[in-house]
């Protein structure tokens, strides 16, 4: 299997210092007031989202189809949270929502599926030790 790369530089203090994150396909710019505050730019939090974002809905697409349903469409947001622990800041929570549009499936048996995608997606096996919350909802 690939091994993934990506990295960041950071020049300066914590608070007035600035950074660029690479990714293969991406590059963008990173500070303080991007992470603890609202300014633009990306952030840490941001990137593992995304990430999880992605890496559930392939994973509810292929448990999904492992069961026998088609998916026409699967829409997931993630939402990182990062809190004051301790004398630093942590992870604490993440909230998966997701949106699926999945011909022939009931409800209950979607739920079902979309909770077995959380509990084996790669990106969610790492990020075990904060809560995941997920909301899946079915749509037409």
């Amino acid at each position: 299997m690939p091994v993934r790369k990506a990295s960041a530089e950071w020049n300066g203090t914590l608070r007035e210092g600035k950074g660029t994150m690479n990714l293969a396909a991406w590059q963008g710019p990173y500070s303080f007031a991007s992470r603890f505050e609202q300014a633009g730019g990306t952030n840490p939090e941001e990137l593992i989202a995304a990430a999880h974002a992605g890496c559930f809905s392939m994973a509810l697409s292929a448990a999904l189809g492992k069961a026998g349903f088609t998916p026409q469409r699967i829409a997931t947001t993630a939402s990182v949270t990062l809190d004051k622990v301790g004398e630093g800041f942590g992870i604490t929570r993440i909230d998966l929502s997701t949106d699926a549009s999945v011909p022939g499936i009931d409800d209950a048996k979607f739920q079902e599926i979309a909770a077995q995608a959380k509990a084996n997606c790669p990106v969610s096996k790492a990020l075990q030790s904060v809560e995941i919350t997920l909301e899946a909802r079915l749509s037409s």
